[in-house]
């Protein structure tokens, strides 16, 4: 049979009410922890955590709102989150909205009627008004990646703006003028780095045809047939950025695809630090955002907030990327 808190208490001696403070997070005497953490051992004892949820009122699960996770960076991203939980003694419950705001609205009911102590979300939406029932329910929020147009929750970023400016800044230092942009119209993300790429083009006084600006919903398919749209163009581009993961997988295989070679007649660069950018060649010159420290710092601000050790209005915090040289640009 498996053992009872009535075991720990035959084995240490201690109050039952002592071993109870113990399981469910309290303090007690170092001489009493240390006994009552070798009887635990010793007798292979499980913590109810459904009965300790109800006494303490946590659950010790964090519940994980995802755009698509089929995305690279959303899979990287959840190692990371994982790993910062698993260290602080909580699990995660992961909701995939399919990129669909009202799967999206359905899943963070699901995750509240699940109990969960707390909330990060890769948000489909573009404004924050499906989470006031999070709110209303005292759930702690931190988005990630992404903030919203009109509601203000807790944000992990990357300054997604300057990143793109300093990426299109090195096209520029290099010689390029007649620079293309594949990103996202419609998710913040690209919304943000489209803004980047402009204040680069307009400090360098830079016109470019319309034809040069590519846009949809960050995916394969839109960096597959943007890449092959602007090669295909009478006068196509010297360079083009491919402003995520997935638009930068889809670019390159369209160039692999062509007659066209990089950086011989197209300089690329990328987002994401992953896989990709580590195994082809030419080696990509990539804007890098630290997804391991993001992730740690989401968790300590989600964690902060349950606790009540963070209070007062919403943070925002903007992580700096890093661009990672290649042999993907040619001088010009």
């Amino acid at each position: 049979m498996a053992a009872t808190i009535r075991d720990i208490r035959d084995r240490t001696g201690l109050s039952l009410a002592t071993i109870s403070k113990y399981l469910n997070g309290g303090n007690v005497l170092p001489r009493n922890r240390k006994l009552i953490e070798e009887a635990i051992e010793e007798l292979h004892y499980e913590v109810n955590e459904l009965a300790r949820g109800l006494v303490t009122n946590r659950t010790k699960t964090i519940g994980v709102l995802v755009y698509d996770i089929q995305c690279i960076f959303v899979g990287n991203m959840l190692h990371y989150l994982g790993q910062a939980l698993h260290q602080n003694g909580y699990g995660m419950l992961i909701c995939d909205s399919c990129n669909d705001a009202e799967i999206e609205s359905k899943n963070l009911q699901f995750l509240l009627n699940r109990k969960v102590d707390g909330i990060l979300v890769f948000a489909v939406s573009l404004n924050g008004t499906f989470l006031k029932s999070a709110r209303k329910a005292d759930v702690p929020v931190v988005l990630l990646d992404r903030a919203f147009r009109n509601e203000e929750f807790d944000c992990i970023e990357i300054d997604n703006r300057t990143a793109m400016l300093r990426a299109t800044n090195k096209l520029i230092r290099r010689g390029h003028n007649r620079i293309a942009l594949v990103a996202s119209n419609i998710e913040y993300t690209g919304m943000e780095r489209m803004k980047g790429f402009e204040d680069a083009l307009s400090d360098a006084g830079i016109l470019i045809p319309d034809a040069y600006r590519v846009y949809g919903r960050h995916s394969f398919e839109l960096g597959y047939q943007g890449m092959k749209g602007l090669l295909e163009l009478p006068e196509p581009p010297t360079a083009v950025i491919l402003s995520n993961y997935d638009t930068t997988l889809g670019g390159i295989m369209a160039v692999n695809e062509s007659q066209f070679t990089c950086p011989g007649d197209v300089s690329i660069i990328g987002f994401d630090d992953l896989l990709m950018s580590k195994v082809i060649r030419p080696r990509l010159w990539i804007v890098a955002q630290p997804m391991e420290e993001m992730s740690k710092r989401a968790v300590e601000l989600l964690l902060k907030r349950i606790s009540h050790e963070e209070e007062g209005g919403p943070l925002r915090i903007s992580f700096s990327a890093g661009i990672r040289e290649g042999d993907s640009i040619r001088n010009l």
